[in-house]
């Protein structure tokens, strides 16, 4: 999350836009093509990756083959990345200024972004 919220803020991705991901089907920041991505990203990250039709047909709306193709993979590969972290307690660089206010918003324990030695906000 720290990376690519870095990335994302300094490509010119706003602070509410970056926790408005967390509940991106609510969101009214996001568009129809982003929240499909992100569906198919939720679907694609669980312990037992889940798709169907109804997922696959939204997300062939906004985009061709060829970037359907891009999309599985690059969550895919952003999923062993993550899970592989996680296997070996690899901790975020707290690039992102606000990681601390995304991860509480995540979900995370308040409890490990200490440990992680997050600054406060």
């Amino acid at each position: 999350m720290d990376a690519k919220a870095s990335g994302a803020s300094k490509q010119g991705v706003s602070h509410e836009k970056l926790l408005a991901v967390l509940d991106y089907q609510m969101s009214n920041l996001l568009t129809e093509v982003e929240k499909a991505a992100l569906e198919m990203a939720e679907g694609l990250s669980q312990t037992r990756p889940s798709t169907n039709a109804n997922r696959f047909r939204n997300i062939q709306r906004h985009l061709g083959n060829e970037q359907m193709i891009g999309l599985g993979l690059s969550i895919a590969l952003e999923n062993f990345r993550s899970r592989l972290n996680r296997c070996f307690g690899v901790a975020p660089f707290a690039q992102y200024p606000k990681l601390r206010e995304l991860l509480e918003k995540a979900g995370v324990d308040t409890e490990l972004a200490q440990q992680l030695h997050l600054d406060p906000q």
